[in-house]
């Protein structure tokens, strides 16, 4: 059976940084790409980190790029978003999502190509 759970979550000030973990079991976590998500109340889902098993290849959107950081431990079963700088708009819930390629494929912040959700994690930032 497959399960994803995210934890780390919280509420930081302004500046601050969080590391969120998503503890995985019943898949082999090296043969997935990996990717975290979140929701804002009242906008849609957006994709924020996807990580490509094997080639260890990540990539980020643009609002996030240079502050957040997805890694993963294989040995562990963990996907990780350690998240530095935090701003307001980054309150959310965050979410991972395990991949049906092993590769972040073109349009991974979608969603639609992930098969596999945890319950999400909050994450508020505000002074």
């Amino acid at each position: 059976q497959v399960q994803l759970v995210e934890s780390g979550g919280g509420w930081v000030q302004p500046g601050g940084s969080l590391r969120l973990s998503c503890a995985t079991s019943g898949f082999t976590l090296d043969w997935h790409a990996m990717s975290w998500y979140r929701q804002a109340p009242g906008k849609e889902r957006e994709g924020v980190a996807c990580s490509s098993g094997h080639t260890g290849n990540t990539y980020y959107t643009d609002s996030v790029s240079g502050r957040f950081t997805v890694s993963r431990d294989n040995a562990k079963n963990t996907l990780y978003l350690q998240m530095n700088n935090l701003k307001p708009e980054d309150t959310a819930v965050y979410y991972c999502a395990r991949g049906q390629a092993n590769i972040c494929t073109r349009g991974w912040d979608g969603g639609s190509d992930f098969d596999s959700w945890g319950q999400g994690t909050q994450v508020t930032v505000s002074p």
